[in-house]
């Protein structure tokens, strides 16, 4: 599948209508993918909408009807031990000096790329855990999308459930600091309180940051520049502030 055609499958993948090789190969581009999880958010929003528009009350006689129809499946018989195939048990292998040595030149074979392999199983780890985490906030149903404009040019967007308890925070076109600056991620609460919930510093690509705890009761998403390193309060005027409600 083209890098153009993967473009084309949000809205398969918000109606659920992907196959599963297909939906998992979305996923991956999705953790990545600033414009595609802007467009599947606001699409889910629009499914939303549309659904709660069309829904109608069933008829009370629709649950007899399916019980009733349930009492005339016939039941299939439970499965007779003598159908079961017997296991057969393996003897106990006797390794050769021979096969002892393939196996000592194996164990070393995986020591010299294991470092590589290990690597490897971090990062696929670590893109499966976004992807989780991305598909579990986008399809919860309080999941909203705000969007705000950022000082110095680009934007922001905010994808926040408070049932999930996690935000998607999409931050795109955004100017490069200098070395000695960086972008600071804040939620906001009632009481005016920022919370930090992490950095951008560099902007050479879009960011996409997922706030796994802490977004449940906030107000509002701020964005401020900070020296390098961070600060422990805001830093204003903010880059933006982005009404969560």
């Amino acid at each position: 599948m083209s890098s153009t055609e993967i473009h084309t499958l949000t809205g398969p993948y918000v109606l659920d209508a992907l196959a599963p090789e297909e939906r998992i190969t979305f996923e991956q581009h999705l953790a990545g993918c600033p414009e595609c999880i802007v467009e599947v958010t606001e699409l889910r929003e629009a499914t939303t909408r549309l659904s709660a528009e069309v829904a109608m009350t069933p008829p009370a006689k629709l649950k007899a009807d399916v019980m009733e129809a349930i009492s005339q499946v016939r039941q299939l018989p439970a499965l007779e031990l003598e159908e079961v195939a017997p296991v057969s048990v393996l003897p106990p292998r006797r390794f050769t000096r021979r096969s002892v040595l393939a196996l000592a030149a194996a164990a070393l074979a995986v020591a010299a790329s294991g470092g590589i392999a290990i690597d490897q199983y971090r990062r696929n780890a670590s893109t499966r855990q976004v992807n989780d985490q991305l598909a579990a906030v986008l399809a919860e149903p309080d999941a909203r999308t705000v969007h705000g404009a950022v000082t110095g040019g680009g934007q922001a967007t905010v994808v926040a459930s408070n049932r999930r308890d996690a935000a998607i925070v999409v931050l795109r076109d955004l100017r490069q600091l200098p070395a000695d600056q960086t972008y600071q991620l804040w939620l906001i609460d009632t009481s005016k309180t920022a919370h930090s919930i992490g950095f951008a510093g560099d902007m050479t690509h879009d960011q996409t940051k997922i706030i796994a705890g802490g977004v449940t009761g906030k107000v509002a998403f701020g964005l401020t520049v900070e020296p390098a390193g961070g600060s422990a309060k805001p830093t204003m005027p903010a880059a933006a502030i982005i009404a969560l409600v």
